[in-house]
């Protein structure tokens, strides 16, 4: 650790010989970071080049003066970066929109982890992006690595398509559907359109609070009082 800030000080001071000097020895970093990602298509030896882009980035963004220690920092530069490249090349492809949402959340979650010492809420990311914290949600779970279904969750450790609806049984569709239905006739006529809109014809919360004349604020504060009723009545 002493080490580190000796070699971090002097590099923010202009001096950059020190840099392959303390790249080399934060390597343990990088590759126990890359271990996390393994079976997900990219080599190992990739993961670690990959994750040390990210702690080159975080040699030279860190300050002495944050107060925190050099590994606290970069462990989520490192991880981001071989994040972003899983998700890049990921084999679910994503909207170009919502891959650069996607990359400006990561960017000010970094910036608020900077500032204020631990993770941000969504909607502390949403306030600084102007977003809804649905969209910050959305961009992060679709440019995030994708699950496998053989992944284990639950306290019993059960795979991860046993917690999933059999879509082929007609029976166990045909209730769900019937049970949703019978859900949705509690909800007011103004909650049911914003149901019909936002699920039913794919509008977004922008375009479904022009459509029945209110904010996207407004269709985002109904949302979730509808689910929040739908799943008392479920």
């Amino acid at each position: 650790m002493s080490d580190n800030i000796s070699l971090l000080q002097k590099l923010s001071e202009g001096d950059e010989s020190v840099l392959e000097e303390l790249i080399s020895s934060n390597m343990g970093l990088v590759r126990s970071c890359a271990l996390r990602f393994l079976g997900r298509g990219t080599d190992y030896e990739d993961l670690v080049q990959l994750g040390s882009i990210g702690l080159l980035r975080a040699a030279r963004s860190f300050r002495p003066e944050l107060g925190c220690m050099f590994s606290t920092y970069a462990v989520p530069l490192i991880i981001g970066e071989i994040k972003r490249f899983l998700r890049d090349d990921g084999i679910v492809k994503v909207s170009r929109k919502v891959k650069s949402t996607g990359m400006h959340v990561m960017k000010q979650r970094e910036a608020f982890l900077r500032e204020n010492g631990r993770e941000p809420t969504l909607s502390e990311i949403a306030d600084r992006l102007d977003l809804s914290p649905e969209e910050v949600a959305e961009s992060v779970a679709a440019t995030g690595p994708v699950a496998s279904l053989n992944e284990t969750a639950g306290e019993d450790d059960a795979p991860l398509e046993y917690f999933l609806a059999d879509r082929d049984n007609p029976l166990e569709s045909l209730t769900d559907k019937i049970a949703l239905a019978e859900a949705i006739k509690t909800l007011s006529p103004r909650r049911r359109q914003i149901v019909y809109l936002r699920f039913f014809k794919d509008l977004s919360q922008s375009e479904t609070g022009k459509a029945l004349g209110i904010t996207q604020v407004k269709v985002s504060r109904e949302e979730k009082i509808i689910l929040a009723e739908l799943r008392k009545v479920l």
